[in-house]
């Protein structure tokens, strides 16, 4: 059951965390720093290459993939696209992946894993190695994919570990239990796609994320009271409801996908993600179920003690820097008399805005997990 009054007591919040969850968001800018500095140590700068690619293809275990295809196709020059699973390897346990039939030299495969000994992904090194593909991995170092990768003359950039499980890689560092992990994976990405000529993501930008970062982990942290931190209220608002993360133009549309899938993964809350104006028709029946939902008076006197509370949609929109108002959206919900949550994506440079949704809605998130566990429960999901 939801408390929110352990919103505004930190410690509370402190001991229902066994994870850490908080300490990994509230890190996420020196983590950062730290990936930077490792993908600069592997040579990154030292790149020259030739021409830039045709298509970018991402692969790797869990939902990372799709998140960071999502989110380095908001600065990339080209197609940006996850591997997805094929199967499982001959001993049956283990993940496989197979590249598109017209993968070949023009185009650029990048592996990410918090683990490195996957098989599947070293077989995907072979076979991207047969067709020509150029390879780049993050891993952590080491590792069998990280020696594979160097054996077939792609580059190997080292996966920074949580700076309070170092030496820990594996499960430790999914994302359920790291949300850090996201930027350990996603920042020398950033580094490779700027030294390729696929966006403007240099060394700048990377310092300029990190601080953007630290400024939201001070304004969403715990020591700040639920009065003046979104992220909390947003946590508060999301309590008993269906999320309908409903997204305005490319910029938003990977933070809704990834917030709908950390809220499940978290928090264990359902939600669905959608863009505009798709939304307004994949999520019509919802909207109409809860215009629909309200009590009769005739069932005033009917006995709830046996009845499971429904989940009520509640949309959360989140609207482009600059952009439309979503009035379309607005006049949608309302009429249905849906709940509406709206987050503008703030000022700064595209990668600023991206960082300061994702923390806000990964902060939102670990609160929703957090104030909904029973003292002592484990919150690493």
């Amino acid at each position: 059951m939801f408390d929110e009054s352990q919103l505004d007591h930190p410690d509370a919040l402190a001991r229902a965390d066994t994870g850490g969850l908080l300490l990994g968001v509230a890190a996420a800018g020196a983590r950062v720093r730290t990936a930077a500095r490792h993908a600069a140590e592997a040579g990154i700068a030292d790149l020259k290459p030739d021409g830039r690619p045709r298509t970018v293809l991402i692969a790797g275990p869990g939902s990372a993939p799709r998140h960071l295809a999502g989110l380095l196709g908001a600065f990339a020059g080209c197609p940006v696209l996850p591997v997805p699973t094929s199967g499982a390897t001959p001993a049956g346990q283990d993940l496989r992946w197979a590249l598109p039939g017209w993968a070949g030299p023009l185009d650029l495969l990048l592996l990410a894993t918090y683990d490195g000994t996957e098989p599947g992904l070293t077989l995907l090194v072979e076979q991207a190695y047969r067709h020509g593909c150029t390879v780049a991995a993050v891993a952590p170092g080491g590792s069998p994919l990280t020696g594979a990768v160097q054996q077939a003359h792609g580059l190997a950039l080292p996966f920074a570990p949580p700076p309070f499980h170092e030496g820990t890689h594996g499960r430790a560092g999914a994302e359920e239990g790291d949300p850090g992990a996201l930027w350990a994976l996603l920042t020398p990405l950033l580094a490779l796609v700027d030294r390729v000529g696929l966006a403007a993501a240099g060394p700048g930008t990377v310092q300029a994320v990190a601080d953007r970062l630290d400024q939201a982990a001070d304004r969403f942290g715990p020591v700040a009271d639920t009065y003046r931190n979104p992220a909390k209220t947003l946590a508060a608002e999301l309590d008993g409801s269906l999320p309908l993360v409903w997204s305005e133009g490319p910029l938003t549309a990977p933070v809704a996908h990834r917030f709908a899938a950390v809220l499940t993964a978290r928090a264990g809350r359902p939600a669905l993600a959608a863009a505009l104006p798709q939304a307004l028709t994949d999520h019509a029946a919802l909207l109409a179920g809860a215009a629909g939902s309200g009590d009769d008076l005739d069932d005033f006197f009917r006995d709830r003690v046996e009845e499971s509370a429904s989940l009520r949609p509640r949309v959360v929109l989140l609207r482009e820097p600059d952009g439309p108002p979503g009035t379309a959206a607005t006049e949608a919900a309302h009429r249905d008399g849906t709940p509406i949550s709206a987050i503008d994506a703030p000022s700064g440079s595209p990668a600023e805005a991206l960082a300061e949704l994702i923390a806000l809605t990964d902060f939102a998130a670990v609160y929703l997990a957090l104030a909904s566990a029973a003292p002592g429960e484990d919150t690493t999901a």
